[in-house]
Formats: structure tokens, C-alpha cells, sequence
């Protein structure tokens, strides 16, 4: 029977691997000569086709299992059936489309396509070594938002983690030898569209009843409708011009269909880990996954690494390792306040009640 710390060790590994292997995988699809398409949207859009199919095959398989759990709990009577835990698949929502709230989702949609729209262009035009500092600023728009739609006061410290943070984005941007303006511009709209995917996502929860999963099919369904005027606009000759190249290759499509399993992948990965851990060594475990990722780039790659370059990753998850301690310390003490604050009132309203 495996261990827990082995349990654990193995669900980190996992997250790595898919992590790292979907990263890579973006990479040769975005701009590798033998497979890739010119067409970065219509990658894009397949993989949401991909990511929605599975969510509605998952909540389908879910809703069979959950039958059949109902059926082998009517016909027994141990005690230990109806204790029983539920299974992988009992996440899983019924994965159906109701136009109402669609479109109560549609502007969380717009920012979901706009951050990975920006993501993939990123990867696309830079090399893997400088893709985590090019969208290190992911954190820098989460303080300056919270804080403008918030008005929560930002401390000295996380401050200070936001200093080390931008200054590494400027220290990789000074040290990439294959420095892409455009691919540089997209990795800070992605950590733009990023940081407001993560404010509205959970404005947006309670619409689809706090479901993630549901949350995910409804994304990627919207996504697909939005992506096809994107497409015809802006890729339509690429696209046509794969019928004779790429369309054709099934190493094209099984890369298409390998990725979009891996983006669907990565949010239970993701899940799984925080579960095993905690929220903080998830963190942990994320800013080392980088810094492993940017490193092996060099040598999968052949990017040329340059001292201000190979510098300039490990200050911007230096600083933002930092700005993960920081907050979580800032969260403890915050909480202990309100305990004692309510500890306090708790024993005013005792003392006041004896009188």
C-alpha cells in the first residue's frame, strides 16, 4: 500500500510532469517547423474543444457512476457501502449549456480568452528560458488591483517582493539575446488578463452554484464560440493553407489532441496537489516547477543562456516565493487578530451579562 509522503510525492511529480510537458508541447505547436500552424488561435480553440468535450465525457461518466452507486446501496445493506467515499468522478457536474447563464459568464469568457490568448502568443515569440519572467507580473497586477476595486493597503513588505519581482523582469528582458518585443509585450497582458481572471472568477462562482468544473465547461464552450470570428479575421489563410500540410499530418493532431488533454489535465493536477499539501507548499512546489522548466529550456531548446538572463529567474521567483511567505504570514496574522478581537467581545458580552 502506498505510503502518504509517497501519495503526496507522486502527486507532485505528476503536477510537474504536466506542467513542464504541457508547456513544451504549447511550444512546438506555437513555433516548432515540423508541426507547428501559423495559426496560434486555432490551436487555441481546439484545445477548449478539446478541454469542453472532456468535461461533458466526464460529467456523463460521472452521472453513470453515480447510478450505479445508488443502485448497489439500494440492493445492500453493509453499512460500510453507504460509508463509503466517493469516487474520482463524483466531482464531475452533468456538463449541460444553458444560455442564461452563459452569458452571465460571457465577460469572465472574454478575459478567459484574452489570458490565453496572450499565453500561447507569449510562448510563441519567446524563448521557453524567458517565458516565467516574461509573465512574472502576474502578482504586481493582482496588488495593484486588489487594491484600486479592494482599497486594501498593501504593505511594506509585499511591496518590497514586488520590487524584486519587476526587477527581475527588466534584468531577463536586458539579458534575452533573442529578445521578441511583441512576445514580451503579450507575456505582461497575460499576466494582466491573468490577474483579473482570478478577481472575477470569483464573482462569477456563484452563478454556476460554486462548481469549478461547471466554471471550466462554460468558459471553454464561450471560448470556442469567441474564437471563430477571431479566426476567419485574422488566421483564415493559415488555416486554409494547413489543408495541405498540417491538417493532413496525424503528428500534428495528436500533438493538438495531447496538449488539449493537458490543459484539461492541469486544473485536476492542480486540485489534487493543494489537496495533498497545502495552498502555500503548492506555491512552493509551482516556483520550483519554473525555475526546473526554465533551466532544462536551455539545454531541450538550445536557448543560449547569458548570466543577466539565468540571474534574472531566479530574482523573479526569488521575489515571488517571497511575496508568497509574506502574504500567508500577513493571512495567519490577521486571523489571529480576528480571534482575539472576537475572544475579547465574547468576554465583554459575558462579563456585561453577569452585571
Amino acid at each position: 500500500m502506498m505510503t502518504e509522503q509517497s501519495y503526496i510525492a507522486s502527486v507532485v511529480a505528476t503536477y510537474w510532469f504536466v506542467s513542464i510537458s504541457m508547456v513544451y508541447l504549447n511550444k512546438a505547436l506555437m513555433s516548432s517547423d515540423e508541426i507547428s500552424l501559423p495559426a496560434p488561435l486555432f490551436v487555441t480553440w481546439f484545445q477548449c474543444v478539446v478541454t469542453a468535450w472532456i468535461c461533458w465525457l466526464a460529467g456523463r461518466f460521472a452521472q453513470s457512476m453515480k447510478a450505479r452507486e445508488y443502485d448497489a446501496l439500494a440492493k445492500s445493506d453493509d453499512e460500510s457501502e453507504s460509508n463509503r467515499k466517493p469516487s474520482f468522478w463524483a466531482q464531475f457536474p452533468k456538463a449541460e449549456y444553458r444560455v442564461g447563464t452563459g452569458r452571465k459568464v460571457f465577460p469572465l469568457s472574454l478575459i478567459f480568452v484574452g489570458m490565453i490568448t496572450f499565453n500561447n502568443l507569449c510562448l510563441k515569440w519567446v524563448e521557453v528560458s524567458f517565458y516565467n519572467v516574461a509573465r512574472s507580473l502576474t502578482i504586481v497586477f493582482n496588488v495593484i488591483f486588489t487594491q484600486a476595486l479592494l482599497g486594501t493597503r498593501t504593505s511594506f513588505s509585499v511591496m518590497m517582493c514586488l520590487m524584486i519581482v519587476i526587477l527581475g523582469f527588466f534584468m531577463g528582458s536586458k539579458g534575452e539575446l533573442n529578445f521578441s518585443l511583441w512576445g514580451t509585450i503579450s507575456g505582461v497582458l497575460s499576466s494582466l488578463f491573468v490577474s483579473l481572471n482570478s478577481i472575477y472568477t470569483k464573482k462569477v462562482l456563484p452563478v454556476v452554484e460554486n462548481d469549478h468544473w461547471k466554471l471550466t465547461y462554460y468558459n471553454n464552450i464561450n471560448a470556442c464560440i469567441l474564437f471563430i470570428p477571431l479566426m476567419l479575421i485574422f488566421e483564415h489563410d493559415a488555416i486554409l493553407a494547413g489543408f495541405t500540410k498540417q491538417f493532413m499530418s496525424p503528428i500534428f493532431w495528436s500533438a493538438m489532441a495531447v496538449a488539449g488533454v493537458f490543459g484539461f489535465s492541469i486544473g485536476i493536477v492542480t486540485v489534487l496537489q493543494i489537496k495533498a499539501t497545502s495552498p502555500l507548499t503548492h506555491n512552493i512546489s509551482g516556483t520550483a516547477k519554473a525555475g526546473v522548466q526554465s533551466i532544462m529550456a536551455f539545454y531541450i531548446w538550445k536557448n543560449q543562456p547569458t548570466f543577466l538572463g539565468v540571474v534574472s529567474i531566479f530574482v523573479v521567483l526569488g521575489g515571488s516565493l517571497a511575496y508568497t511567505l509574506v502574504k500567508m504570514a500577513e493571512g495567519k496574522s490577521a486571523a489571529q487578530a480576528l480571534h482575539k478581537s472576537d475572544s475579547h467581545d465574547l468576554e465583554a458580552g459575558q462579563n456585561k451579562s453577569s452585571k
